[in-house]
């Protein structure tokens, strides 16, 4: 999860802003790309991963997080490492498209837990309040057409296959409880296929591609400055024009060949 906002169970409070529409930013990327680490860098020369959950003027979402409820079959199948989780039919796109709609009329949601572990949603969700600008990542943020429609702005983090597969390895091990051999099997039955039909493709649509990841400071900081003008108001007017969600000026720094 995103750890940007509290964890609640049954919490339905009404908290509601009347300010301007947030400004959305698509972030995807292939699986251990380094889309968290560049939003999270983002949180931090930004000075927000600091600040209290409610006031906070900018928050990330995991696509993670919208993983479908599986069926009894399903979740066998996962448990054995036969599930694909990184085709588009494995997230609830309803749910996305909902939710990103409701951020976008500055209503409080309730984003679901998902637990890597047993494969299933938790009962508890996670309160995320209005804000001004919002994160989106993962790695099919940009293949329905639907949800790519919402975003101000999409990046995508553009990294190292070898690195990707190094770092997947090492976080499903560490932090998901899964074997080696279970690790490769399902990169190579399902995660580098799915990332070459599904994800790889979507990288056209991006306004901004960066290489390295979380490495690649000069990328980052001129989020960083965009972010700041919108958090300072200075682009209220560009969110009519340019910028409203169905594309934006392409700027691409540290493009590669």
């Amino acid at each position: 999860m995103t750890g940007d906002s509290e964890t609640k169970t049954g919490d339905t409070s009404g908290h509601e802003s009347l300010s301007p529409r947030p400004f959305l930013i698509g972030v995807s990327g292939g699986t251990a790309s380094g889309k968290s680490s560049v939003c999270s860098k983002i949180m931090e020369l930004l000075g927000q991963d600091e600040m209290d959950q409610q006031q906070r003027q900018v928050i990330i979402l995991s696509q993670d997080s919208f993983y479908r409820v599986l069926t009894t079959e399903q979740k066998t199948r996962a448990l054995k490492g036969q599930f694909n989780f990184d085709h588009p039919d494995a997230f609830d796109n309803d749910l996305i498209v909902t939710t990103l709609w409701d951020i976008k009329d500055g209503k409080t949601v309730h984003i679901p837990v998902y637990d890597f572990v047993s494969h299933s949603r938790k009962e508890e969700t996670v309160t995320v309040y209005p804000a001004d600008v919002v994160l989106f990542e993962g790695i099919l943020t940009f293949y329905s057409q639907e949800i790519r429609d919402l975003f101000h702005m999409k990046l995508f983090v553009d990294t190292d296959a070898d690195t990707r597969l190094s770092r997947r390895v090492l976080r499903d091990i560490s932090v998901r409880g899964r074997d080696l051999e279970s690790v490769l099997a399902q990169y190579i039955n399902f995660v580098k296929p799915a990332f070459e039909e599904f994800c790889l493709p979507t990288k056209k649509y991006a306004d901004v591609i960066i290489p390295r990841g979380a490495d690649n400071t000069v990328a980052i900081n001129l989020i960083v400055q965009h972010i700041q003008d919108i958090l300072s108001g200075g682009l209220n007017k560009r969110l009519n024009g340019c910028f409203n969600g169905s594309g934006s000026t392409k700027t691409q720094p540290n493009r590669p060949h």
